[in-house]
This record gives structure tokens, C-alpha cells and sequence, in this order.
């Protein structure tokens, strides 16, 4: 079964997959006019704004926080390892290419995903690429197929992924029986899950920039106290991306065609751009800025956090450490990083290196669910019988997580993933006139020197498909000062 499981994966994130999003990405750069360029300079008014007087939504910080918590995992650790042992030094090069690309795809999706949102029986903001899909395409049995894809995969699979990276590392470090940290585990996950999408933003928007800042700050002193070697690493990773890198020092020689695959692979499957994740977060955000393209550009920058500084962090501790010049074949994945850190810092490094993928994993783990309980609504409109039982059955695959071995798991996981990006990239890519157009109509008023507004009446072929109430009462566009 493992063995199917793995051919079909070759197929979809081996060939199909890679070429859909990278030409996504390329599309999208192009459509919406080098948005991820172009607007470097908006994230920091878009997200610190105090003028939001919706409460029907979260705060722009909160909904690029809880992006950010499902972004970032046990996977930008091990992910990055397996990048750099298979690919080559080189592979974080085309990681941050393929981000720099799957920013505009990223904007696309959160800009349709904020533009076709509802509202809930409670008020509050819901949406996501099932609702596009619907509204959009009017296509409901696409967003029904979207979101039970998404369901399985990071509602119940990817949680107990996560789960059980929390429980080998912290028992590898601590020696806690993984019973006992299951337990824990499951008692915090449900403290959080049952706040439903708000409680999942109130503890990211904590936890996410304090686990984001002490990971940088560690990479940062291994940099530090092997400063010497930075002309080396920075030759290493561009001759490595272009196959320039020759067999030495104990290094086999990786070929362009490794670097290119394997840093594609690791950074598509990291910043989540294009597969419909993050729209889920976008959505829930409020309606200021009042225009879609305002949180389209805030969860933009959460492709260039999770790989330009999240991921970049773990390849500087692996490449200033030097233990890929020595690395045991059998080490691999956070067993890399552990050993690269505690080459550096000491035996320490261990402990340190399973808080960080308690704090990462532990947060996709909250923020997968509320992305997973968002699509159940989609679903089943209101069933509280309904959420319970997923809230429960969430919770019984966490603590299966921790106590089990997962490689059918992970397979499984990464197929339903793989049909949750198709589905979703078919979506935005007949949707992309209207992702061009709002780009359009943001920077039109930009260039006014007015706050962008979005006004429904400039586009009478979408007017009917949103929900009412939601753009229909903004004030007029102010001069900025």
C-alpha cells in the first residue's frame, strides 16, 4: 500500500504539480502586474492599520498569523534538511524562487477568497476556495470535493503528522513518555480548537512571531560564530544552483536538474502558495482595508516569511555548521538540524531544537483545524453535532500521532494534498481575470493618493455573486496623508 501510495505522489508532486504551480506563479506575476514587486512597501500599513471597526472579522495580523502557523511546521526544519541533503546546498535558491513566484499566486487566491466570503449564523466572516468556487465558478460540487480533500488532509492526517513530530523529538530530548505528551497535547489543542477560528488567531498572533523570532535569532548566532565561512556558503549555494558544485571535501556533486527539483518540491509544499490553505485565513479577515486586494497582499508576505526568512534560518544553521560535509547517510530530516546545532552551541542544541518543533508544529496543528472546521461549516452550514464529532475525532488522531509510526500517513496526506491543489489551482486560474482586475483597481487608487476602496458597482458582472452587506457600506476613499 505505502509502495501505491508513493507512485502515485511521484506522478502528482514529482511532474503534474510542480510545472501547475510554478506556472501558476509565473501567470499570476504577470496578470496581476509584478504584484509581489511592486507593493514591498504596503505590508507594514496594511497589517499595524487601527482603523478597523469590524467586528465580524479578525484583525489583518491575526488572519496573517494564523496563515503563518499553518505555513510554518515541523516541515520547515526537516523539510529544508531533506531540500539540502538531496538537492544539494543550491536548493534553497530555487526555494526562494519558487516563492518568489507563489507570492502572486498566493495573492490571487486570498484576494478571490476575501471577495466572495460570507458571513456565518454567529456573524462572523467565512470563506475560502469552497466559497469561490461556488460564488465564483458557480461550482459548489467543486468547493464540496475542495473541502473534504481539505478535511482529511490537514483536518485529521497532518495533525497527526505534526503530532508525532512533537512526541519523537520531545522524548528524544526529554525522555517524557509519549503517552504522557499525548495527553498533554490533546488537552492544549483542545483548549485552542474550541475557540473555533478566533481562539486559533488570539494564541497565534503570540505565538507565531515569538517562535518566528527566537528561531531567527538562533540561526542568526550560529552565523555569527562561524562568520568566517560566509563567503563560503554563499558561493556554495549559488554554485550548487546552477551545477557548478564539484565533489569535495567528503560532499558528493549535485546536478542543476537536483537543486531545481528538489528546491521547487520542499518550498511549494512549505509556503502552501496555490494549494487553498491560506484563503481560509484571508477570508476570516475583516473588510479593512476595505478592499479584497488588501489581504491578498498581507497573506502574500506570509509566502515570503515561511521560505525567505523561516526556511532561510534552517539552511543557515545546516550550511554555517558544516554538517553537511560530514553528515551521516542515515541522518536526515530534524535529526540533521539537531545534530548541525549542537555542533555549534553544544549538547543544548537538542532541547532547543524540540522546543521549536513543539511551538512550530503545534500551532499548524490549531491552525489546521480551524481551516479543516471552516470547511465542515461550508459543508454543513451550522450542525453542532457535527463539530463536536470532528473536534473529537481531530483529537483522537493527535494522540494517535504521537504513539505511532506514520509513513502510509504521510502518503495518504500528501496524495489528498496534491487533489486539493488541482482542484484549487483550476479554480483561480479561470478566476484570474477577476484577480487581474482588482489588482488593477488597488493600484489605480494608489496612484490616486486615495486608500484603496473597493466599490462593487465598478464591476457589474460580479456584483450578484457577493454576499450583500459585505462591500456595499464602506465610506468613500480618503486622501492619504
Amino acid at each position: 500500500m505505502a509502495d501505491f501510495f508513493m507512485f502515485i505522489n511521484e506522478i502528482l508532486w514529482g511532474s503534474i504539480l510542480i510545472y501547475l504551480l510554478v506556472g501558476a506563479g509565473i501567470w499570476f506575476t504577470w496578470q496581476c502586474g509584478f504584484v509581489q514587486f511592486r507593493y514591498l512597501t504596503q505590508l507594514r500599513g496594511l497589517i499595524l492599520t487601527n482603523k478597523n471597526e469590524d467586528s465580524s472579522g479578525l484583525s489583518s495580523f491575526q488572519a496573517l498569523c494564523t496563515s503563518l502557523a499553518a505555513r510554518i511546521g515541523s516541515g520547515n526544519l526537516s523539510g529544508v534538511a531533506i531540500a539540502l541533503t538531496l538537492g544539494g546546498p543550491g536548493a534553497i535558491f530555487w526555494m526562494w524562487v519558487v516563492a518568489m513566484l507563489g507570492m502572486a499566486t498566493s495573492f490571487a487566491e486570498c484576494t478571490l477568497a476575501q471577495l466572495y466570503k460570507t458571513r456565518d449564523s454567529e456573524g462572523n466572516y467565512r470563506g475560502g476556495p469552497a466559497w469561490y468556487m461556488e460564488r465564483g465558478l458557480g461550482m459548489r460540487w467543486m468547493g464540496v470535493m475542495f473541502s473534504v480533500f481539505l478535511m482529511v488532509a490537514f483536518g485529521l492526517i497532518f495533525n497527526a503528522v505534526q503530532a508525532n513530530s512533537i512526541a519523537s523529538a520531545v522524548n528524544h530530548a526529554f525522555g517524557i513518555p509519549k503517552t504522557w505528551i499525548g495527553i498533554a497535547l490533546v488537552v492544549l489543542t483542545a483548549g485552542v480548537i474550541w475557540g473555533g477560528m478566533r481562539g486559533t488567531a488570539r494564541v497565534s498572533q503570540w505565538l507565531v512571531p515569538f517562535m518566528a523570532f527566537i528561531w531567527v535569532l538562533m540561526s542568526l548566532v550560529v552565523v555569527a560564530m562561524n562568520i568566517e565561512r560566509l563567503p563560503e556558503v554563499v558561493s556554495l549555494v549559488f554554485r550548487s544552483a546552477f551545477g557548478w558544485q564539484e565533489a569535495a571535501s567528503g560532499a558528493i556533486g549535485f546536478s542543476i536538474s537536483q537543486a531545481i527539483t528538489t528546491g521547487f518540491q520542499r518550498g511549494m509544499f512549505s509556503n502552501e502558495a496555490g494549494m487553498g490553505s491560506s484563503p481560509n485565513a484571508a477570508a476570516a479577515a475583516a473588510t479593512w482595508p476595505p478592499h479584497p486586494a488588501s489581504q491578498g497582499l498581507v497573506q502574500m508576505f506570509g509566502v515570503l516569511i515561511d521560505t525567505m526568512i523561516i526556511c532561510t534560518a534552517t539552511a543557515g544553521i545546516i550550511l554555517f555548521s558544516g554538517i553537511l560535509d560530514t553528515a551521516n547517510p542515515q541522518m536526515n530530516g530534524v535529526t540533521l538540524v539537531q545534530q548541525g546545532l549542537s555542533n555549534v552551541v553544544g549538547s543544548w542544541g537538542a532541547g532547543f531544537i524540540a522546543l521549536i518543533v513543539l511551538l512550530f508544529a503545534f500551532t499548524s496543528i490549531i491552525a489546521n483545524y480551524a481551516y479543516a472546521e471552516n470547511n465542515l461549516l461550508f459543508l454543513q452550514n451550522k450542525s453542532p453535532f457535527s463539530i463536536v464529532l470532528f473536534r473529537c475525532m481531530a483529537l483522537v488522531m493527535v494522540m494517535f500521532g504521537t504513539l505511532s509510526p506514520l509513513p502510509i500517513v504521510w502518503q495518504m496526506a500528501d496524495v489528498a494534498m496534491a487533489f486539493m491543489a488541482v482542484t484549487n489551482l483550476t479554480a483561480i486560474l479561470l478566476l484570474s481575470p477577476i484577480a487581474r482586475d482588482l489588482s488593477a483597481d488597488y493600484l489605480r487608487q494608489l496612484r490616486l493618493g486615495m486608500t484603496p476602496v473597493f466599490d462593487p458597482n465598478r464591476f457589474p458582472e460580479i456584483k450578484s455573486q457577493l454576499e450583500p452587506g459585505i462591500w456595499d457600506n464602506h465610506k468613500p476613499p480618503e486622501t492619504r496623508r
